[in-house]
């Protein structure tokens, strides 16, 4: 079912579980114990963080537990409208994958404006300012899921391929090409990325808008004050394309998948990756990472002469956020929660290396890669969305299906955001 038609068959079910939303005490006449729906096992990711939190919470409210629900993350937003139709949504759950019903749900009264909520519990400076503007963004401007994760995205480089092959980290589109060059000169792949998902290209393409045109890029051509096949935009599916005609991404790039493209550069086949920092945790372990976690430097997305973009304005996404029902909140909840985000952050680093939208300091013991991160999104002037984040969904479906095609030369660039903004205007 395509993301619009599951919104809209969800206002119904949702208006009518409004019609009971509110706030339910019931929960404090004993033990709290705490509902999450999550699309991650209560073994890992942010329910283990919620757990090993829940379980420090009960030490001084005793009795207090987390029961984790488990579903795929495709089967997530029906089963959400399921639970919302039956005014039985858990205490806290992801987001669903469609904004429309999240917005449908807040308009409906089924869960928190958290940045009010937060405040009234006076925690909401423990969220990093970066991460409310990203999440707000993509939520209608309002903060209504926690940011458990914040990821940061650039090109991670090979310290050792760069250094025998004489190359200094580049800062300029202008470098990082010339780099490419030298490195394919000397039998080196450039650059790893997944063709066959297509948005590890497209990822290239929206940065060098954001440096070219600046940050309202994409935001102006969702408003309509700009199109996708305006000169300038056209310019940076050219800039993107030449890096694939050249060789840059090696053979078969429309063939890879993100594993595969990942592995070439931590054996060592290629000497750059763009990529979000989740993949940190993948650099750390030894029996995949044949170069060395200390042989990877990280690279903010090169500025463009002449545009108006800066180094500080860093790619980011909050991953899927989780959201609190208003029905099934209440003072108890409200009391587990301030303790949650008080702690989140330095429990999600140091329990599973998990960088947050929450305030932490590193432990003693986090690697390199990891401090870095954290160090990056401190730096964040401004935080950007991805390439396709505002697009409508047949609009994302043509952007990564073709994105392959443009840089094997196989569709122009003109064609490819022809088509692509076909496709936003038809919504």
């Amino acid at each position: 079912m395509k993301l619009r038609s599951v919104a809209i068959a969800a206002a119904a079910m949702l208006a009518l579980a409004a019609c009971s939303s509110g706030t339910d005490d019931t929960a404090a006449s004993g033990p709290l114990q705490v509902k999450y729906y999550s699309v991650q096992q209560p073994t890992e990711g942010w329910p283990l963080v919620f757990g090993k939190l829940t379980d420090d919470y009960a030490k001084t409210k005793p009795g207090t537990t987390l029961k984790v629900e488990v579903a795929p993350q495709a089967d997530l937003d029906q089963k959400l409208q399921l639970l919302a139709s039956q005014n039985n949504l858990p205490t806290i759950f992801n987001a669903p994958n469609s904004n429309e019903l999240l917005q449908q749900m807040y308009n409906s009264g089924q869960i928190l404006d958290l940045e009010a909520t937060l405040k009234e519990l006076g925690v909401f400076d423990k969220l990093n300012p970066a991460a409310v503007e990203l999440v707000k963004k993509t939520q209608g401007g309002k903060l209504l899921g926690l940011p458990l994760e914040l990821n940061i995205e650039g090109v991670w480089y090979n310290k050792k391929l760069f250094a025998d092959n004489g190359i200094t980290a580049p800062t300029t589109w202008e470098e990082l090409s010339a780099a490419a060059a030298a490195l394919q000169a000397k039998g080196v792949q450039p650059f790893a990325a997944s063709g066959q998902q297509g948005w590890p290209l497209t990822r290239l393409l929206g940065n060098y808008l954001f440096r070219t045109v600046g940050p309202n890029a994409l935001q102006d051509v969702k408003d309509g004050k700009a199109k996708l096949t305006d000169p300038q935009y056209v310019a940076a599916a050219q800039a993107v394309a030449d890096l694939g005609t050249k060789g840059y991404f090696g053979k078969g790039v429309g063939t890879l998948d993100y594993a595969t493209a990942q592995d070439l550069f931590l054996q060592g086949k290629a000497a750059m990756f763009y990529m979000g920092s989740w993949a940190v945790r993948d650099f750390g372990n030894q029996q995949t990472n044949k170069i060395g976690a200390d042989n990877i430097g990280f690279l903010p997305f090169p500025t463009v002469a002449g545009g108006t973009g800066t180094a500080d304005q860093t790619p980011m996404n909050a991953g899927l956020t989780t959201v609190v029902s208003k029905k099934g909140y209440n003072a108890e909840v409200g009391a587990w929660l301030k303790y949650i985000v008080e702690h989140y952050g330095d429990r999600a680093l140091s329990e599973i290396g998990l960088v947050s939208g929450f305030t932490a300091n590193p432990p003693a013991d986090a690697s390199a890669l990891t401090k870095g991160v954290v160090t990056q999104i401190g730096a964040t002037k401004q935080p950007l969305l991805w390439f396709e984040a505002l697009f409508p969904t047949k609009a994302t479906d043509t952007a990564t299906k073709n994105v392959t095609r443009l840089v094997t030369g196989d569709m122009s660039p003109a064609d490819y955001m022809n088509t692509l903004q076909k496709a936003i205007d038809q919504g």
